[in-house]
């Protein structure tokens, strides 16, 4: 992936902490940035939901390094900080339905934890901070496609961890004078996300379970829809967000998707097809928190960073396919 670069700076002299750079996104943020040269990219992980496999290519590069730590202990994220240019916080408890489990671990991890990364990139005087937010805080608002500024009633201690953070973030910028910014990512899928576990995405699972022939769960009818956004699109926008001019951009929150919405019938169609096969899913209850529909107005990341996403879902679909069965199911 990433034949092509989504920054003109030189990052050769700069440093980088990746928090959360063991897991999905975080790791294909250090692939980037490693492969175009960046002077240092360290990574903070708990490993709690990452994986040190995904960082297995990073190892033999004299720029990389992997720090074992926890963003809920403010000595971790100080040591983390230290002599770091910029931050790409992806750090986080995913998954709307553990959070309605352990509504307490959601918010040590995606609350605590960020305000932590927030006083010690201030302390050590951190350039920029660009950090995951999620299109989980638009609730229960009916607006379609959603825009920034029209949030709705939140539906999860997950959305309002988010928000939150949101929150954290606009006060710190203007307390502070610190360059942050917020990508409200929509449903990321790629290489490197996993199948395994209790709260694993649909994406992993549905490709998991036509390859090895056996019907998936769908949630309710399968007719709530989701801008599914393929992981290189989320990586061009933290990297231009990265470097987006400070007048234009800071404090701000942006969508970050492709400004179009599948259903997970249809999602789930296209996995089928693409393993040519005729397996059916199996319907159950809804879950708790979701929300049925969710697009996204992508206009304001568009003009104010240049963000312009390149792959479209099924052109994503495809790629992850060939990397899922080849990683799962190639032995």
């Amino acid at each position: 992936m990433y034949k092509k670069a989504f920054h003109s700076e030189d990052i050769s002299m700069k440093n980088f902490l990746v928090t959360g750079g063991a897991g999905f996104i975080g790791s294909n943020l250090v692939e980037y940035l490693l492969k175009y040269g960046a002077g240092k990219v360290r990574v903070l992980d708990n490993l709690s939901t990452g994986f040190r496999e995904n960082m297995d290519p990073f190892f033999e590069n004299p720029a990389f390094e992997f720090m074992e730590g926890d963003i809920s202990r403010p000595e971790d994220c100080q040591n983390a900080c230290k002599e770091t240019d910029y931050v790409l916080h992806q750090a986080a408890l995913g998954s709307v339905p553990r959070s309605v489990n352990d509504p307490q671990a959601t918010n040590q991890a995606n609350v605590t934890g960020f305000l932590n990364i927030l006083v010690a990139a201030r302390e050590t005087k951190v350039k920029r901070i660009v950090y995951a937010s999620s299109s989980s805080v638009y609730g229960d608002s009916p607006h379609l496609p959603k825009t920034e500024d029209a949030i709705g009633n939140l539906l999860s201690p997950y959305a309002v961890s988010k928000r939150v953070d949101e929150l954290y973030a606009d006060v710190f910028a203007k307390s502070y004078g610190m360059e942050i910014l917020g990508l409200r990512y929509f449903n990321i899928f790629g290489p490197r996300q996993s199948p395994d576990g209790p709260y694993a995405a649909a994406i992993p699972l549905f490709m998991s379970a036509v390859l090895k022939n056996e019907s998936p769960y769908i949630n309710g009818d399968g007719e709530q829809s989701r801008d599914f956004t393929f992981v290189e699109n989320a990586v061009e926008a933290n990297i231009k967000a990265l470097f987006c001019p400070l007048e234009r951009c800071n404090g701000g929150v942006f969508n970050i998707a492709v400004g179009d919405r599948t259903t997970v019938n249809q999602l789930f169609r296209i996995i089928r097809d693409a393993a040519s096969s005729n397996i059916e899913p199996v319907y159950r209850e809804e879950r708790p928190g979701d929300v049925k529909h969710s697009l996204a107005d992508i206009q304001k990341a568009n003009n104010i960073m240049g963000y312009n996403p390149a792959i479209n879902i099924e052109k994503g679909l495809e790629i992850t396919f060939q990397w899922f069965k080849k990683k799962y199911f190639s032995k």
